[in-house]
């Protein structure tokens, strides 16, 4: 690569400036070396001088206290070299017949087979006027890299006073940069992008494979592999979580690695502060369900690359879950949140068991959601009980787990999230629980009474059947309806199980159906009551 940095003065930019070029110049030695970068200019005549420079600077000279024999002249350009300078200007003019003529040749075979620039001005020049030149436009290119820092650093010491999230300083560095720029974990996972505007699609486009060959860089710079990123690490030294990266050629490298290198210090500040390694992973997935939940304008193959990105395998269908917390309401906000963080945690670690790239976020509190790829429509079954009972194996916290009809598309996947939502806060009120997870066709009349819970005609209709037992509320006559119920009307079987003699249960019976006003004998008006009661357990 290149040593030439964009904004720099190099020995090639001296060569071509008018002053030299009026002097006829001849370059004897370096050619492919006038891209160095230059620091200063330094005049000397003398061997004697040459402790006197730092390194990069461009030395001009009349060889006048120089010996001028081939070896003189060569061992001076090696010490010259051997010091850091960058290249050497000699004014020698040339008349046919002068003696400079010889001096000409012997300072061309000094030169021969070096590696630094050695270029003969064959006409006269005042050392001044290229000296000035050179000055005004180091000095001007200096001021402009310390205005072009201090403004960089200005930039994000703003984002950090202003608590900007991952995403808002990724979009700034990509303004700044005018290129693509991707935050990925140390898993390859894409926290963070921006660049639409310069191809984001054709950047994310199987960023995982891609960016799993791509080498880490311990300090800013390019990585080494298939492609040679512009790339810095996030995170602290020895817990680096992450990488920041421009995955496009760029015109400018010095002020891209400067921009690049104070957007990463300014993303493990953001961590620091009190985002950790997971979090931004989960927050670009719940991010994603969300948008993909509303209406958008993404195309089917924008999602599915957005979605690989984040870690979702491809399938030909995509299975919707929804996990809900048992007694979510009774936590408060901090316990609900890290019980959620444990659930995330541990469906990571069951995709991971199963080899396969689920997209896992926050629906709203209380309910996470899972998009689950599979192979083939006839696996869906298999990969589900697997899915699910490795995590209610793994899991400490009690779940309900609705599932809805897989999808070919992950968008039409991520719109059903609802459905399986409005499954997994109904199973918690099922009297049993043998499944690990439930489909609304499992919760039969339960899945009714639940989509109509708010219906002002099934809440007038339930409240009117059991208005006997309900002003007042009388408990233990709800319990003998419900056992009355659940046993199918048969006195005999009811009789046994509460160890009751018939006598005493007919006659409880009979104050029941006095009660209520209808007849417990026959089938309709159980039915009605077993309608009402179980809206009454789930709504009343």
């Amino acid at each position: 690569m290149s040593t030439r940095t964009a904004g720099s003065l190099t020995m090639g930019d001296v060569l071509a400036l008018p002053v030299v070029q009026d002097a006829d110049p001849l370059v004897l030695s370096g050619a492919k070396n006038l891209d160095v970068n230059l620091r200063w200019v330094h005049v000397t005549e003398s061997a004697d001088n040459v402790d006197l420079l730092f390194g990069r600077e461009v030395v001009l000279t009349t060889l006048r206290n120089v010996e001028p024999t081939v070896e003189r002249l060569r061992s001076f350009m090696n010490q010259l070299a051997h010091a850091g300078a960058a290249g050497v200007i000699v004014e020698l003019l040339v008349d046919p017949g002068h003696a400079n003529s010889k001096v000409a040749k012997h300072l061309a075979d000094a030169a021969q087979g070096l590696e630094l620039p050695v270029i003969h001005l064959r006409k006269k020049v005042r050392f001044v006027q290229i000296t000035e030149v050179i000055h005004e436009r180091l000095v001007s290119e200096q001021l402009s890299a310390v205005q072009f820092s201090r403004n960089v650093h200005e930039i994000y010491t703003e984002l950090s006073l202003n608590e900007a999230n991952e995403q808002r300083i990724v979009e700034r560095t990509s303004e700044l940069l005018g290129a693509p720029v991707v935050l990925e974990d140390v898993r390859h996972h894409v926290l963070a992008h921006s660049g639409a505007g310069y191809g984001a699609e054709s950047v994310l486009a199987h960023w995982m494979n891609r960016s799993k060959f791509v080498g880490y860089a311990e300090q800013t710079g390019r990585g080494h592999g298939s492609e040679n990123w512009l790339q810095t690490p996030v995170g602290a030294v020895r817990n680096r979580w992450g990488r920041l990266v421009v995955p496009e050629e760029l015109d400018d490298e010095h002020n891209a690695a400067l921009v690049l290198e104070r957007a990463g210090q300014t993303l493990t500040i953001a961590r620091l502060s009190g985002r950790d390694q997971r979090e931004l992973l989960y927050q670009a997935r719940t991010s994603m369900m969300h948008e993909l939940q509303q209406h958008h304008s993404y195309t089917d193959k924008e999602v599915a690359i957005r979605a690989q990105s984040l870690g979702l395998d491809s399938g030909s269908h995509y299975v919707p879950l929804v996990i809900a917390l048992a007694e979510a309401d009774n936590y408060s906000p901090t316990d609900l949140q890290l019980r959620e963080r444990e659930v995330l945690e541990v469906i990571d670690q069951v995709a991971e068991n199963m080899r396969v790239g689920v997209l896992a976020g926050s629906l709203r509190s209380g309910c996470l959601a899972v998009i689950v790829p599979v192979s083939a429509k006839q696996l869906v079954a298999n990969a589900l009980q697997r899915f699910t009972r490795q995590l209610t194996e793994m899991l400490t916290t009690h779940i309900a787990i609705g599932v809805a009809a897989e999808e070919v598309s992950i968008g039409a996947s991520a719109r059903r999230l609802e459905e399986a939502a409005h499954v997994a806060e109904i199973v918690p009120n099922l009297p049993t629980r043998a499944r690990p997870y439930y489909r609304f066709a499992d919760l039969r009349l339960r899945g009714v009474l639940s989509a109509m819970g708010q219906d002002a005609r099934m809440r007038s209709f339930a409240l009117t059947e059991l208005s006997g037992l309900l002003s007042p509320v009388d408990p233990d006559g709800l319990e003998l309806l419900e056992l009355f119920l659940n046993h199918g009307g048969n006195k005999s079987s009811l009789a046994k199980e509460s160890y009751l003699s018939r006598p005493t249960l007919y006659a409880r019976l009979t104050k029941l159906e006095d009660k209520l006003g209808v007849s417990l004998g026959t089938a309709e008006s159980r039915a009605s009551l077993q309608v009402a009661l179980l809206w009454y357990r789930m709504h009343g």
